[in-house]
C-alpha cells in the first residue's frame, strides 16, 4: 500500500529467507534493527518499513545492503508494537487497519531514532529510505526535517495533500510503470508540482515494465528480464545517498 487516498492490496511478493547482519535494539519506546558499518564515517540511513513491518527480511536485507556502502543503518518499528499487515489478512479490513498506522504521524518515533543515531552511533550526516508505506513516510519527513541530507522514496506517494513539493533536501522518487497501487497520473502530478514549486534537487524515476515492490520484494533471480531494473534501482538509491550525505 503506497497510496493514501485509495488503499488497495499490496502483494508481499517474494519473502526472502534472510537472517541479517545486524542486531535488534531498544530505542526509547520502540524496537529497531541496527547494522553498524565496519568503517565508521559518521553517516547513517534510517530505513522505513512497508506494511509488512520492521521485521520483514527483505527490508533488513536492503538495510544491510545500504550499510555495506558506508552507513550505519536502522530499521525502526514505526508501528510501535502494533501488528504489521499479514499477507493472509482480509483485505476488506485493510482501510480500518491502516487508520491506526498513519505514515505522516511518526514524528515522535523519528525524533527518538535521530537521538539514538546521534548519541549512540555518533552519526553526523543522516539520510532516509522508505518502501511503500515507508515511501510515504520519507516524503513526509523530507518536508519536515531540514537536517536530513537526502531521502529516497520507493513507490510511496502523498496524494491527498496540496503541499507535496516543499522538500527540505534532495529527494529521489522511484516508481514502477505497472504499479497497480500508484497510477502513472499520480506520478505525473507529483512531477508537475515539484517542477513548479520545489526549490531543492529531486529526481523522479519510473522503471519500465516493473510492478509495485520490485526494488525490495522481488528476488533478483525471479525473471531474467527484471534483474537489470532491480539492480539499477538499487544502484540509483545508493548513488543518491552517496551524492548527498
Amino acid at each position: 500500500m503506497a497510496n493514501e487516498a485509495h488503499p488497495c492490496p499490496c502483494d508481499i511478493g517474494h519473502r526472502l529467507e534472510y537472517g541479517g547482519m545486524g542486531h535488534e535494539v531498544q530505542v526509547e519506546h520502540i524496537k529497531a534493527y541496527v547494522t553498524r558499518c565496519p568503517v565508521d564515517a559518521g553517516k547513517a540511513v534510517i530505513v522505513i518499513q512497508d506494511i509488512f513491518g520492521w521485521q520483514l527480511p527483505n527490508t533488513r536485507y536492503m538495510a544491510d545492503l545500504i550499510s555495506g556502502n558506508g552507513y550505519t543503518t536502522i530499521v525502526p518499528d514505526f508501528f510501535v508494537g502494533q501488528e504489521p499487515w499479514s499477507p493472509t489478512g482480509d483485505w476488506s479490513t485493510f482501510p480500518e487497519w491502516l487508520k491506526t498506522r498513519n505514515a505522516r504521524k511518526i514524528n515522535k518515533e523519528f525524533d527518538a531514532v535521530l537521538r539514538y543515531l546521534k548519541q549512540q552511533c555518533h552519526a553526523q550526516k543522516i539520510g532516509v529510505v522508505g518502501f511503500c508505506w515507508g515511501g510515504i513516510a520519507v516524503h513526509h519527513v523530507m518536508m519536515t526535517y531540514p537536517e536530513l541530507r537526502a531521502g529516497v522514496s520507493v513507490y510511496g506517494i502523498v496524494k491527498d495533500s496540496e503541499d507535496i513539493y516543499s522538500l527540505k533536501n534532495p529527494t529521489l522518487f522511484i516508481f514502477a510503470e505497472n504499479d497497480a497501487v500508484i497510477p502513472l497520473e499520480q506520478v505525473s502530478l507529483l512531477t508537475q508540482k515539484l517542477k513548479e514549486h520545489c526549490k531543492v534537487e529531486y529526481q523522479i524515476k519510473t522503471f519500465s515494465g516493473q510492478t509495485h515492490g520490485f526494488v525490495h520484494r522481488k528476488r533478483e533471480d525471479c525473471l531474467p528480464a527484471d534483474k537489470p531494473y532491480i539492480d539499477e534501482a538499487r544502484r540509483n538509491l545508493i548513488e543518491w545517498l552517496n551524492k548527498y550525505i
